[in-house]
């Protein structure tokens, strides 16, 4: 019997044939493990003519939801009342258990057409492998089910964020971004010998290199989009780049006309924080037509140079003028290699700061401020 209170929708009807899941109170049933074996649980027997779902199919996969689609033999298919989904993360070395404890992981559904939808952001996270097996079962009239063996095990993988999740994440960045300060040069520290590899190995310029895993778990720029970091962050009190930095003592600095100009488009990439109250926001810079702009276009939400509440570009009096986002981190990402040419290197007076590195850095999940409702 389903007790009261756990049936929230993980999903509503997209179209006939998709089934809305709920969470499966297992109270009364326990099933036995996907070996054949009758179940010693007196509420559910194994039942050898109900079918056993096979060519299970997943389509439609996004950070939070799928659809499943299988075939089944037609003997007893009539008696079929609901299906049981076991969902896992494939390094869960249980994943073949039915127990009580793993609730979240365990889905009932009613026997209706196929495909069905599979949503919830509680049990679902973006980029993340899972494993799924379905059950067949036929509900008695005291309670009690009957079920079918399990089916075959597959895998599959969730997706990043879409746009729409991402823009979710821009507009919370925006609520706490504060007013804009002007800033004259993006800055890239990094070791003397970073910059000396590039002047020998690659014509004196920066070379763009794959995003770490840093931010937003399903953020799509991570271990995928290739670019520079640089900053353009300034101190309060002097309106020039601090002179402490976690990522080397030596600085590039680039006029931010260089980089940022009416050729370049900007996007919206992450919005994070690392367990402390500074909140940081990517944002990545692609000249119009390259590689990195159309990567981003297909995945990002674009900003409007002129008119957005992290990093302007505007025209005063035949001058360009810059601003950037006062009560965030800005980390920028310039997509296409930058000549050091364009700019200077020079050792910085201020301190190597590493506790403040966002390497790899991972995303607080607790955290109301930078996160959404689709996974972290």
């Amino acid at each position: 019997m389903e007790a009261p209170g756990l049936d929230r929708h993980l999903s509503s009807p997209a179209s006939p044939g998709e089934d809305v899941l709920k969470n499966l109170s297992l109270e009364p049933i326990q099933l036995c493990e996907r070996d054949g074996n009758k179940s010693q649980d007196s509420g559910i027997a194994e039942m050898e003519e109900l079918p056993v779902p096979h060519n299970i199919k997943i389509s439609n996969i996004t950070c939070d939801s799928f659809k499943i689609l299988w075939d089944m033999d037609s003997k007893s298919k009539e008696r079929i009342t609901h299906y049981f989904i076991d969902l896992n993360k494939k390094e869960n070395k249980n994943s073949n258990k039915f127990k009580h404890k793993d609730v979240p992981t365990k889905l009932v559904a009613k026997a209706v057409p196929l495909p069905m939808t599979v949503r919830g952001h509680w049990f679902l996270s973006p980029r993340t492998e899972y494993t799924v097996a379905v059950q067949t079962a036929s509900k008695q009239v005291d309670g009690d089910y009957m079920v079918s063996e399990w089916s075959e095990i597959i895998e599959f993988c969730t997706a990043d964020y879409s746009k729409v999740h991402l823009t979710q994440l821009l507009e919370k960045a925006e609520v706490i971004s504060g007013r804009m300060l002007k800033f004259s040069v993006f800055y890239r520290n990094q070791h003397k010998e970073y910059f000396d590899y590039m002047r020998e190995h690659h014509g004196n310029a920066l070379q763009p290199s794959v995003k770490d895993n840093s931010g937003s778990h399903g953020s799509p720029i991570s271990g995928k989009l290739e670019g520079i970091f640089f900053s353009c962050n300034t101190e309060f009190n002097t309106g020039k780049p601090p002179q402490d930095s976690p990522y080397g003592r030596y600085r590039f600095e680039i006029a931010a006309e260089k980089l940022f100009n009416p050729n370049t488009n900007l996007y919206f990439g992450d919005f994070y924080c690392m367990y402390t109250a500074y909140h940081y926001v990517i944002l990545v810079m692609a000249p119009t037509g390259s590689l990195g702009d159309e990567f981003c276009k297909q995945r990002l939400p674009q900003l409007n140079l002129q008119d957005n509440k992290f990093l302007t570009c505007t025209e005063e009096d035949g001058v360009m003028v810059y601003h950037h986002a006062q009560d965030v981190i800005l980390e920028v990402i310039h997509t296409d290699p930058v000549d050091l040419s364009l700019g200077t290197v020079a050792e910085i007076t201020g301190h190597q700061l590493m506790s403040l590195s966002t390497a790899d850095a991972k995303k607080d999940p607790s955290c109301k401020t930078c996160n959404i409702s689709v996974g972290r």
